[in-house]
């Protein structure tokens, strides 16, 4: 049993939804095969977009809603023919209707509610896997749309739902066997226990593939997406940058919540916990060999395995010989954080007890200072803080590999190839697991770090 998740881009046009349903044949010849999908690229942008015009009393909404409606039809019109082409046509038809009958609401009360919003913002994946359900069958492969949330039920958190296990594993497992053919699910949705839609959050179509994996104790699961991997480096910087062909589950968390385009953390913990591997694969090049993530990975000779980048970042620095040797300080000021819910990237701090820095998002910096300033008045009167220093125009540039534990000098060559590309470095952070080496530096010095530590550690 594998999974296989197309995201957005790997469906976007009739073509490509073409190309997806052949890699799927090949695959259900050997392997018995769930399939998940997202909307088409830009569909989910779009149902949003209704809902907020609709509370603004827009009336634009409507054109919106013809733009997706011409756009699901033109994909209709490439890939069926006969009564076959105005039987899906007449069941998008429905699921535009539901929307339309909505926004009239949410025109009406001026309100979009988290409620709605998620059932707006879900009907791309019930759209789009409908399709791809009726285009198998039509070309001769049996295959069942599902409606994910019929199987994945959740908690009733709007926009980023918690999934509830006891009663969505079971779901599927029923679901699952009892399906002729290749099941077809809509990745991102779900609903509570009373059947009312909610979404999974960001990166939900990952999700779904990663639950349904668990469930069913699938041997592998595949992410479909536009890249051939998981990469070195950012390839719009490095064009030499490798695919590595295995890393471990903690090297795809790490890189992926720094900015690199792989996996988003939260959704690989269900894969993880039974140690299913995830495989990145390449839709538009499918012979690829892709990129395994597994748990326990086989040790390679590079010494790092990847290096991320975090844009848009400020660092703070509070500062003051006040602050030595005072117990408390630095848990007042991330209580203030974390009253304001600003998002901490990195910490650093002296031994000295001299300073604490920290780096947040630029659009949070303002926000962090200003309730820094306020809350800590005492702090800044009594001169034990002397000052709070804002330095914007950031960015984080983050080494990440599993074997540079225990292997000295990694730090060493980091920062030295950083130094002789004359970056100057703001803050760095190292945490004890030696896993990840990160660096805050000026955001104009990004393509000469990256470019500087790629060469050092794989000589191009």
């Amino acid at each position: 049993m594998i999974v296989m998740k197309f995201g957005g881009t790997s469906v976007k046009t009739a073509e490509r939804i073409r190309e997806v349903c052949e890699i799927v044949k090949d695959a259900a010849k050997n392997d018995r095969v769930i399939v998940v999908a997202s909307a088409m690229k830009g569909i989910t942008e779009s149902l949003i977009s209704t809902g907020q015009l609709a509370e603004k009393r827009d009336e634009t909404y409507k054109d919106v809603i013809e733009e997706i409606r011409m756009r699901e039809y033109e994909a209709v019109e490439q890939l069926f023919s006969g009564s076959e082409k105005a039987d899906v046509k007449s069941g998008i038809s429905a699921f535009l209707k539901e929307l339309e009958e909505l926004l009239v609401g949410v025109f009406l009360v001026k309100n979009c509610s988290p409620r709605s919003a998620d059932l707006i913002a879900g009907l791309g994946e019930r759209m789009n896997n409908f399709v791809i359900a009726r285009y198998l069958a039509a070309t001769g492969t049996e295959a069942v749309y599902v409606d994910a949330r019929e199987i994945i039920k959740t908690d009733d958190t709007h926009g980023a739902a918690n999934v509830r296990f006891d009663i969505t594993v079971p779901l599927i497992r029923e679901k699952i066997e009892s399906c002729k053919g290749i099941p077809v699910v809509t990745g991102f949705i779900a609903s509570t226990t009373e059947n009312i839609s909610t979404t999974l959050g960001r990166n939900g179509s990952d999700y779904t593939a990663s639950i349904l994996g668990n469930a069913v104790d699938a041997s592998r699961i595949e992410i479909w997406t536009d890249v051939d991997g998981v990469l070195s480096a950012d390839p719009r910087i490095v064009k030499e940058a490798i695919v590595m062909p295995e890393i471990s589950s903690y090297e795809a968390m790490e890189l992926s919540y720094l900015g690199a385009q792989v996996i988003h953390p939260a959704t690989m913990a269900p894969a993880v916990e039974k140690k299913i591997p995830i495989l990145i694969k390449n839709t538009m090049n499918p012979t690829a060999a892709g990129t395994k993530i597994v748990c326990a990975p086989v040790r390679h000779d590079t010494p790092i395995t990847g290096i991320a980048t975090m844009n848009d970042i400020c660092l703070i620095n509070i500062e003051g010989s006040g602050m030595i040797g005072k117990p408390g300080i630095a848990a007042e000021v991330f209580s203030v954080l974390a009253k304001q819910k600003i998002n901490i990237i990195m910490i650093s701090q002296c031994s000295s007890e001299h300073s604490i820095c920290f780096a947040c998002g630029q659009k949070e910096a303002d926000t962090a200072v200003e309730a820094l300033k306020h809350d800590l008045a005492k702090y800044l009167e009594q001169r034990i803080i002397s000052r709070i220093q804002m330095k914007p125009d950031c960015m984080t540039v983050a080494v990440i590999g599993e074997n540079m534990i225990g292997r000295p000098g990694i730090a060493g060559k980091i920062f030295s190839a950083l130094g002789n590309a004359s970056v100057n470095v703001l803050a760095i952070a190292q945490g004890s697991s030696e896993r990840n080496v990160s660096a805050i530096i000026p955001a104009a010095d990004k393509e000469t770090a990256v470019k500087a530590i790629h060469k050092e550690f794989f000589g191009v």
